[in-house]
């Protein structure tokens, strides 16, 4: 088993949770996480439709959601907590100082390019920070606006390859070419880190995420050059995830043919489970709704067909009616509800 070492933040385990977000990951399922040895992520988006907060002050109640999310997360454990903060969110600042402030271990940040992250810490700061990649193109953008104006090397990236589940960040015609898979792009983002480390002497593990469902894939991608894993999808199928038992009952339930390739409104494919919902989009019919706080910058809401934090939000109460399951490939293997500390078990041991 690897040592994944993010400048000095050492998980027993080289797992990092999937921050999943509007109510997916949040205090209970980081925290089990968190205890069983790996890094447990809350994912920050929709927190204030999760809890039923005014959403007439969306800001201010996302900030208190956030706080209050992470603040339960610390009394279940001691172990190793991060937050997924997604750069396109309109409220990125607010969730980063936020997350700051309550001393969260580790922000990870993607759905765009974090290139201003560093300049939110502050003198004494202890917080790692962990970009979310698609290439190593991606990963060389970052790395040079950080150190050129910050003087911050980034303390891990994580390389989402394109059969994760929920947003990708890819191109359509990308998702299934294989010039754009794990196999492909973690030897050249490990090329890069070389290259760092040579240059600097400063070591950037790569975290790689995208299906990863046996512990094949696991020796596979280390064997590729990453220190550690990303999971997100095995992770929703177990006790202690914060969703309503309908949500895992359809990944349960779904065969790989129901998984299709979403255009979201927020500009970006994704990978989701196929229903009534969905398909009724596919065929052109709008889902009317008034936007009280346009969460993202990439959201057109004036003419998107629906509210995709209400239908996630939705989805995550077990209304799958009126929203839809977000999911990574290869869930065939995913036939039961399991706990936090089997799915690492079977993966890592």
């Amino acid at each position: 088993m690897k040592k994944l070492n993010i400048n000095g933040l050492i998980p027993k385990k080289p797992i990092v949770q999937g921050g999943m977000a509007v109510g997916v990951s949040l205090d209970n399922l980081a925290s089990a996480v968190a205890n069983a040895g790996g890094i447990g992520v809350i994912g920050t988006a929709g927190i204030p439709l999760v809890k039923n907060y005014s959403l007439k002050k969306y800001r201010e109640s996302s900030i208190k959601g956030l706080k209050e999310v992470i603040i339960k997360a610390k009394e279940k454990t001691k172990g190793i907590l991060g937050v997924n903060i997604m750069v396109a969110l309109t409220n990125y600042r607010d969730m980063v100082l936020a997350s700051l402030k309550e001393k969260i271990d580790v922000i990870f940040s993607g759905a765009g390019l974090p290139l201003d992250l560093p300049s939110y810490l502050y003198e004494g700061c202890k917080t790692k920070l962990v970009p979310i990649v698609s290439s190593a193109k991606a990963a060389r953008l970052i790395l040079k606006r950080w150190v050129s104006k910050y003087d911050y090397f980034p303390d891990a990236f994580v390389l989402e390859g394109p059969k994760a589940g929920g947003h990708l960040g890819y191109k359509p015609e990308q998702i299934f070419s294989e010039k754009y898979q794990l196999s492909e792009t973690i030897p050249q983002l490990k090329e890069f880190t070389d290259e760092v480390k040579e240059k600097y002497n400063r070591d950037i593990p790569i975290i790689a995420g995208g299906s990863i469902r046996t512990s094949k894939d696991v020796e596979n991608v280390f064997a590729l050059g990453a220190s550690g894993i990303q999971v997100g999808t095995p992770f929703i199928v177990t006790e202690e995830c914060d969703v309503n038992i309908n949500f895992k009952k359809a990944i349960i339930n779904a065969k790989e043919s129901d998984i299709t390739i979403i255009k979201s409104p927020v500009g970006l494919p994704g990978r989701a489970l196929k229903n009534s919902f969905v398909e009724s989009v596919e065929r052109g019919e709008k889902k009317p709704f008034i936007c009280p706080f346009h969460c993202l910058k990439t959201c057109n809401f004036k003419e998107a067909p629906y509210c995709i934090a209400n239908a996630l939000v939705n989805a995550a109460r077990g209304d799958l009616d009126n929203g839809f399951v977000f999911t990574g490939t290869n869930i065939e293997n995913i036939n039961r509800i399991k706990t936090v500390q089997e799915v690492i078990g079977e993966l890592i041991g």
